[in-house]
């Protein structure tokens, strides 16, 4: 009798084993349901979350460098930046328009800009149906002289336009800028750490030849020889960057370069600028004085005739190449 008793118990619990086994089963089951579910909603919040931070950016309202304040409901997609190409590049980023002399643009830039229209200066800023043509969503004018002649009033109607006092004498600063106006703060710093580091391979490349050495630099154009100072393009990177001195007839205030004061001239190296060619005449003059050729610069063969194209430039791309240069002259 108790052994059928046992045999019937037996039989009666089996069931409620594999019925507890299976509600266990089925528990863990949806605990992990529950939990790949959770994991998908926080995956799909941060990514939202991500999203969102990225638009948080704009609306963007800056003060511009001439005190007008600028908003950007949005990151603008079409740039129009005169003369400031090179930088924006320098993002990543590729104008809608390019700044042309009327003659052609900037030359070295043309492997990154082929197919950019170009826009013509040389009668000064083309005219506010020029650009509104072309509707774009920012303008950037590289310098205060916009402001001056009125062309910024006209400019900022057609879009939103941020004003620099001089992009050209503060090329780390100006970048950064163009990184916040266009939430490209990363690419900017990147520019800027990577063009350091080409500045500081060459100043120490070049350390034995710049010591107490002192330049001078020679810009020629239709209306004559013109000495270039330190403040900006070519000669802010051969004194401030690779370590040369700038000659003191030219740091004490002099602009027009005439035979007469060749003699005076306390420069070791000499660097020749053609303004695209219009300086042909003066250039020919100098080389055929024999003024000129009794300078110690000349007869040390130290004088060196550079492309006008990015010498007489200001950027990233322009003053690195201007360093490539110098080093092919002086430590090929």
């Amino acid at each position: 009798m108790k052994q059928s008793c046992r045999n019937h118990c037996h039989m009666i619990l089996k069931p409620v084993y594999i019925l507890a086994i299976l509600l266990l089963a089925f528990g863990i089951l949806s605990a992990c349901n529950a939990q790949s579910s959770n994991k998908e909603e926080q995956v799909e919040t941060q990514a939202n979350s991500e999203s969102t931070k990225e638009q948080s950016v704009y609306p963007l309202t800056l003060k511009d460098e001439v005190g007008n304040d600028v908003t950007l409901p949005a990151k603008p997609a079409k740039i129009f930046a005169p003369v400031m190409e090179d930088s924006l590049l320098a993002l990543g980023i590729q104008p809608t328009m390019q700044w042309s002399n009327g003659v052609k643009p900037q030359l070295y830039l043309q492997d990154q800009l082929q197919g950019i229209p170009e826009i013509s200066f040389a009668s000064g800023p083309p005219s506010p149906e020029a650009i509104m043509a072309d509707k774009p969503d920012l303008i950037i004018l590289h310098n205060s002289f916009y402001v001056e002649n009125g062309t910024y009033e006209k400019y900022a109607k057609i879009a939103p336009t941020y004003v620099f006092k001089n992009a050209a004498t503060d090329l780390e600063g100006s970048i950064k800028i163009l990184g916040q106006l266009l939430d490209e703060q990363d690419k900017a710093q990147q520019a800027v750490q990577d063009y350091q580091e080409k500045v500081d391979a060459a100043k120490t490349k070049l350390a034995s030849i710049t010591e107490g050495k002192k330049v001078a630099l020679i810009r020629f154009n239709a209306k004559g020889m013109f000495f270039m100072t330190d403040e900006y393009f070519s000669g802010y990177v051969l004194t401030h960057e690779l370590g040369f001195e700038q000659s003191s007839y030219v740091k004490n205030g002099a602009f027009e370069v005439s035979l007469e004061i060749l003699p005076e001239l306390d420069a070791d190296y000499i660097f020749l600028i053609n303004d695209d060619n219009l300086g042909d005449e003066f250039l020919n003059e100098l080389k055929e004085s024999t003024i000129w050729q009794s300078t110690d610069a000349f007869k040390n063969n130290q004088v060196f005739e550079t492309s006008e194209d990015y010498w007489l430039n200001g950027g990233i791309h322009a003053q690195g190449k201007v360093i490539d240069d110098v080093l092919e002259f002086l430590a090929p």
